[in-house]
C-alpha cells in the first residue's frame, strides 16, 4: 500500500505556482510591450482617463513627479503627431514603470469613501 510523500506534492505545487507566476509575468510584459505606449515613452499611469478622481490625485504629486508626467506626456503627443517613436532604448521597461500615482489615488478614494460615509450617517 503506497502513501503519497506530502513533502513532494508540496514542492510540486510550489513550482506549479511559480511557473505559473512566470508565465503570468510573461504574459504582462508581452501586452506591455504591445500596448505602444512604451514606445512613445509613456508609463502605465501617464495613461489613466483623467476623472475627478485623477485629477485630485495629480494635484498631490510633488513637483517634479508632476513635471516629469508632463515632459513624458508632451514628448509623446509631439511624437504621435510626427508618427514617430522613440529609440528601441529609449522606451519605458515594463521592470522600470512604476505606478507613481496609485498612492495618491489611493488616498484620493479612501478620502471620498469616509466623506460619503460620514454624510450617510449624519
Amino acid at each position: 500500500h503506497l502513501h503519497p510523500d506530502l513533502s513532494r506534492i508540496k514542492m510540486a505545487s510550489k513550482v506549479a505556482t511559480r511557473q505559473a507566476g512566470g508565465v503570468w509575468r510573461m504574459l504582462q510584459k508581452w501586452y506591455y510591450n504591445h500596448a505602444a505606449f512604451n514606445q512613445i515613452g509613456l508609463m502605465a499611469d501617464d495613461t489613466l482617463r483623467e476623472t475627478d478622481d485623477v485629477k485630485e490625485a495629480l494635484k498631490r504629486l510633488p513637483e517634479d513627479m508632476y513635471n516629469a508626467r508632463v515632459f513624458r506626456i508632451k514628448r509623446a503627443l509631439d511624437l504621435d503627431m510626427k508618427k514617430q517613436i522613440l529609440p528601441k532604448e529609449q522606451w519605458t521597461q515594463f521592470d522600470e514603470d512604476v505606478h507613481y500615482l496609485q498612492p495618491y489615488l489611493d488616498e484620493v478614494l479612501k478620502e471620498k469613501k469616509e466623506k460619503q460615509e460620514w454624510e450617510s450617517r449624519y
